[in-house]
């Protein structure tokens, strides 16, 4: 049994068990449940259902490492026959979660119920 999510602009093909780096979000620390609701296909034992665009299904997990980094990019600017040299760094930040429930279905949210308008 396999999903496959999308999180930040990425797609992860995800098992149970399954630790995934994720972009930091700072609400998140270790042992804090986790949701992902863009679930675009799941494979179960007997099916593959892919959605259009998403699916009725979440997939949860828990957070492993609340803060881990990335390697260093150095960027570098430079004009020829100029002084102009510059470099700046950049280190991304990431949160492990650890996929532990793959298949359950979205609660639907409850609406305010519409007030009927009353007869003139």
């Amino acid at each position: 049994m396999y999903a496959i999510i999308r999180d930040g602009g990425r797609q992860f093909k995800v098992e149970l068990g399954t630790e995934i780096q994720i972009d930091y979000r700072e609400n998140l620390e270790g042992g804090a449940e986790f949701v992902f609701d863009d679930v675009l296909a799941c494979r179960t034992d007997k099916e593959l259902l892919i959605g259009q665009p998403t699916l009725d299904v979440v997939v949860k997990g828990v957070v492993a490492e609340s803060l881990t980094k990335g390697p260093k990019l150095y960027i570098q600017k430079f004009r020829r026959r100029k002084t102009l040299r510059r470099r700046t760094g950049h280190r991304q930040k990431y949160v492990t979660i650890k996929v532990t429930q793959i298949g359950e279905e979205k609660i639907p949210e409850t609406k305010a119920e519409a007030v009927p308008e009353e007869s003139k």
